[in-house]
């Protein structure tokens, strides 16, 4: 199991053919790989979620774009691809006392291992949760 603390982007967007397209295309020129995305759409606008590794400066490449977004930080925790491990990270963070507020995710079958991306209301805490389970730990505080 693998957790680190990376950059998710809330970005604002039309509800229309080809605003995804131009979304990824931003980060395709500048050679930034998406760890993961997600959506809600209404009739008229959308809502993307996009996970990227902290070491880009999607906020004002978003910006230049303009795109409205908000950053924040998640979690991306690399699991074994089999039952019960997302069990095993949100029992723990539920004992814990974190709120997940946010989760996606996917397996590639035959892969070995399944990305979980989770939104949650204290990250700092989580992290330290999720890597003293790694380490078969209780985590302080």
């Amino acid at each position: 199991m693998k957790v680190e603390k990376i950059k998710q982007f809330s970005v604002f967007m039309p509800n229309k053919p080809g605003a995804l397209s131009r979304l990824a295309s931003l980060f395709a020129e500048k050679g930034i790989n998406i760890l993961g995305i997600a959506s809600e759409v209404s009739a008229e606008s959308g809502l993307v979620r996009i996970a990227l590794a902290n070491d880009s400066d999607a906020s004002a490449i978003l910006s230049k774009a303009g795109f409205s977004s908000v950053e924040t930080h998640i979690l991306s925790i690399e699991v074994d691809d089999k039952p019960g491990e997302m069990l095993r990270v949100t029992e723990a963070l539920a004992e814990g006392k974190i709120n997940i507020t946010t989760v996606y995710g996917t397996s590639v079958e035959g892969a070995g291992t399944s990305r979980l991306l989770l939104a949650v209301q204290n990250t700092d805490k989580a992290l330290a949760i999720i890597e003293a389970m790694v380490l078969g730990q209780k985590a302080a505080g």
